[in-house]
């Protein structure tokens, strides 16, 4: 039986308690680490004083190809990515309720170099993982986040999500959108 893995940022042993505990995770975690083109795993735990967004994606979902950058062009592809990734804070817009601001950001994949990626990743389907923090000055007061990774990643197509806040635990899918939509962030809500 595989467990969630949500990695420790200080003051997250309560949202890692509520996934761990989840009885509904247990199996569909097994499913969701999958590595399939075109989705791309949020867990979302918002615990204290902060918002963490933990993410897991085929590379090929945020550069188009799932090795080390070989042209000119794919290092300029990579590099951009990774700005954008660097620069979570537009990416994801919490609730302005919550009052956030961008914290550390780690990112992690063995075919770019970055960080600490996961050793069981299996050989030719290079993963990026990400973790973003976010300091609010009313963390609990978030109700949803706006999420800009369908316009900034193309070959993305499907967000599977879980958040974790002292409103509960809910899991949620994001769409890619398409027509006068497909320009927007996607709303990625939760409470009651």
């Amino acid at each position: 039986m595989k467990h969630i893995r949500l990695r420790r940022i200080s003051g997250l042993a309560i949202a890692a308690t509520l996934f761990a505990a989840a009885p509904v995770l247990s199996a569909q975690a097994q499913q969701q680490h999958a590595h399939v083109h075109g989705q791309l795993k949020l867990d979302v735990a918002v615990d204290g004083p902060t918002v963490v967004i933990d993410m897991e994606s085929p590379l090929d979902n945020i550069v188009g190809f799932e090795r080390a950058p070989k042209t000119d062009a794919e290092k300029k592809t990579v590099a951009d990515a990774i700005a954008q990734l660097r620069a979570a804070d537009k990416l994801f817009a919490i609730d302005p309720a919550a009052n956030c601001k961008l914290g550390p950001v780690d990112l992690r994949s063995s075919a770019l170099g970055l960080g600490n990626p996961d050793p069981a990743e299996p050989a030719g389907h290079a993963d990026l993982d990400a973790t973003f923090s976010f300091n609010c000055t009313n963390a609990a007061a978030a109700k949803f986040i706006d999420v800009g990774l369908f316009t900034a990643f193309k070959g993305l197509r499907q967000i599977d999500s879980q958040i974790a806040s002292s409103q509960g635990q809910f899991k949620r899918q994001l769409k890619r959108p398409a027509g006068a939509q497909a320009a927007q962030p996607a709303r990625l809500s939760w409470g009651k």
